[in-house]
């Protein structure tokens, strides 16, 4: 009869706990008042309008509608989020707080209420976004005319006064707009290899360029607003893809996606060791959690190689290469306090990274010679 080759050898099998993702950042959130979606569910993840459909929605609602046009873009996004507001019976702070506890894996937001979102709702929304720790983005549209005349008070001064880096708007007189905007950033971010883009010069499907004369455009972009509109009798674009305080919507998105990302993945680490030793080994373990992180930045182009032009960080000095765009830099156990060493606390990690960045105007000088 056999023995038990585990009488001397003993082996133990331990399975790792599967490791949680970042969210992708390429579903967006719709919020309206109809109640197909009780207060009680709060969400619902819809694939397609046709998904709506089945689910109950008649294909007249506000969501449903500026579903569509999310739908509508290319690339196509392939999910949507879509939330019920109670505003009989909540504030739509409530109901947004609600959406968020419910689902976290949507980034931008949309406002889908019959008649339109007003601008006290569009305000409320813009102060709940940059307050809240989740990072995410609003989206908004308005036809307003003292936009146009450049007279106030109007709703994207308001934002712009208020300093909202989370807030983007766009004048245009198709219902539902910002709905289609929200998809179009939710359809190009993939997250593969170059697929960190802009919104300036997207097309828009199913929204209608207005006619807007040169002053009407600049009166615009004077409060951080977009446009979708026509250049040269050929091209129908967006402009120029800012928030309300003049940030470019991609920065806001790519360091969002870069922040969480790096959470999660030093979380992972956390918990998938028996212990970090509170050693300078230590510490570069969480540095090398980080590294793949700043590195799928990099293949998707979010960020690239450049010169560090602040002031300097540990042994990364203004004026140096950043081959990679990116280092991961951390100070030592002995510099740490005791107080430190006894709360059992990392010594500071730093991320400095390059944005890379893009060209959205050009000058070009034509020289001839006869």
């Amino acid at each position: 009869m056999s023995q038990d080759m585990s009488s001397i050898v003993d082996v133990t099998v331990t399975v790792s706990a599967a490791s949680s993702s970042a969210p992708n950042f390429d579903m967006g959130l719709i919020v309206g008042t109809s109640s197909i979606i009780t207060t009680a569910d709060r969400t619902a993840v819809y694939t397609s309008p046709d998904a709506m459909k089945t689910a109950g929605w008649a294909g007249t609602e506000p969501e449903y509608l500026a579903a569509q046009l999310y739908f509508s873009q290319s690339p196509r996004p392939t999910s949507l989020v879509v939330g019920r507001w109670d505003s009989a019976g909540e504030t739509l702070t409530a109901a947004l707080t609600a959406c968020r506890q419910d689902n976290i894996n949507w980034y931008g937001r949309y406002l889908a209420i019959s008649g339109g979102a007003t601008d006290q709702n569009i305000t409320d929304a813009a102060a709940f976004i940059e307050s809240t720790e989740t990072a995410s983005a609003l989206f908004y549209d308005t036809e307003e005319a003292n936009i146009l005349t450049a007279t106030t008070p109007n709703i994207m001064d308001t934002l712009k006064k208020a300093n909202r880096r989370r807030s983007i708007g766009m004048y245009s007189t198709t219902a539902y707009a910002g709905a289609a905007l929200l998809g179009r950033a939710a359809g190009l971010n993939t997250g593969l290899a170059n697929s960190a883009f802009t919104l300036a010069y997207k097309t828009l499907s199913g929204v209608t360029v207005d006619n807007l004369n040169t002053t009407q455009l600049d009166n615009i972009k004077k409060y951080n607003g977009n446009a979708y509109v026509n250049y040269g009798g050929r091209y129908d674009l967006f402009v120029k893809g800012v928030m309300a305080n003049g940030t470019h919507f991609d920065e806001v998105l790519n360091l969002d996606q870069l922040v969480s990302q790096i959470q999660i993945a030093v979380m992972n680490l956390l918990t998938s060791v028996a212990k970090i030793p509170q050693t300078d080994d230590g510490v570069a373990m969480m540095g090398n959690a980080i590294v793949p992180v700043c590195e799928s930045a990099r293949i998707r182009g979010a960020i690239a190689p450049g010169i560090w032009k602040r002031e300097p960080i540990l042994n990364l000095n203004t004026g140096d290469a950043l081959p990679t765009g990116y280092v991961v830099l951390a100070e030592t156990i002995a510099s740490q306090s005791v107080a430190d060493i006894a709360a059992r606390k990392a010594p500071p990690i730093y991320v400095p990274v390059k944005l890379a960045g893009a060209i959205e105007f050009v000058v070009i000088g034509v020289v001839v010679d006869q």
